[in-house]
C-alpha cells in the first residue's frame, strides 16, 4: 500500500493540479494523507469536492509547534501526516508541485534495493511556464551522507519516497530547527540504504510564498546559519551515542 503525505496551508490556488497528478498514479487501495495547518482559504473545501475515498484529511494544531525556525510548522505538519499514514511505502508531496507521469512506477522500482530514494526534478516558476533550473540535482550539487548533508543540505522532501521503517525510526522529529526532509535523509543515511535517482519526476514550483529556500539562494544571516548547523549537529550526535 502506498501513502502519499501532503502538508497543506492555504494551498487552494495550486492544490487541484497537484492532487490530479497524484491520484492519476496511485491505485484504489492506496491513500493520500493530507495534514492541514489551519488553512483559512478554500483548501479544505477543494479537497472535499473530490469525494475520493482515498483522501484522508487531518487537522494539525499549529499552536502545539515550537516555531524557532520558519520550517518548524510545515515540518511538524508533515510529521502529523506521516504519523497517520497506513502504507508500507510513503511518498512526500508539496501542495503546489505537479507529479510527472511515471513517478510512482519509477520510484517503486528504485525502492526494490533501497529504503529511501530521492529523484531529480525540474524547478519552475509560479505558473509552471518558465524553467528556473532544468535539474535540481545539477543546481544544488546533490550528495549522500549524514555529514555532507550537515554541511550542505541537499535532500528535497517532495522528491522522496521511502519504506515505512525509515519514518518509524525518525519519529519523533526534533522539536525545532530540523527540516523534515533533512531529518528523514539523515536518518536514512545513518541507519538504512539511500539511493539517488537521476530522473526528473516532478515539476517543483518555486515562488515567493515558498517556505523553503531549496531551488534558490538562502537569505538567512551568517549567525542564523551557524546556529542552525550547531542545532542539527546536536541532533546528529544523539544518533551516534
Amino acid at each position: 500500500m502506498i501513502s502519499v503525505c501532503i502538508a497543506t496551508y492555504n494551498g487552494e490556488h495550486y492544490l487541484r493540479q497537484q492532487l490530479d497528478s497524484i491520484l492519476a498514479q496511485i491505485g484504489k487501495e492506496d491513500e493520500v494523507v493530507i495534514s492541514d495547518d489551519s488553512s483559512t482559504d478554500g483548501t479544505l473545501a477543494l479537497i472535499e469536492s473530490y469525494h475520493d475515498a482515498r483522501i484522508r484529511v487531518l487537522h494539525h494544531d499549529p499552536s502545539l509547534v515550537t516555531t524557532t525556525f520558519p520550517l518548524d510548522r510545515p515540518t511538524h505538519n508533515f510529521e502529523n501526516a506521516l504519523r497517520h499514514a497506513k502504507g508500507d511505502i510513503l511518498f512526500l508531496a508539496d501542495q503546489d508541485d505537479v507529479w510527472i507521469e511515471g513517478k510512482v512506477e519509477t520510484m517503486l522500482a528504485e525502492l526494490q534495493d533501497a529504503d529511501l530514494a530521492i529523484h531529480d526534478c525540474i524547478v519552475v516558476d509560479d505558473n509552471m511556464e518558465d524553467v528556473i533550473h532544468p535539474s535540481y540535482f545539477n543546481y544544488i550539487g546533490i550528495h549522500q551522507g549524514v555529514w555532507k548533508n550537515w554541511v550542505k543540505a541537499t535532500y528535497l522532501g517532495c522528491c522522496m519516497a521511502m519504506r515505512k521503517e525509515v519514518v518509524l525510526r525518525a519519529m519523533p522529529f526534533p522539536k525545532t530547527m530540523a527540516g523534515h526532509d533533512l531529518w528523514l535523509g539523515i536518518i536514512a543515511d545513518r541507519y538504512f540504504t539511500t539511493k539517488i535517482v537521476r530522473k526528473k519526476l516532478i515539476r517543483y514550483r518555486k515562488h515567493t510564498n515558498s517556505k523553503t529556500t531549496s531551488g534558490g539562494k538562502s537569505k538567512n544571516t551568517l549567525w542564523f546559519k551557524i546556529r542552525y548547523r550547531m542545532t542539527i549537529l546536536k541532533h546528529i550526535m544523539k544518533l551516534y551515542l
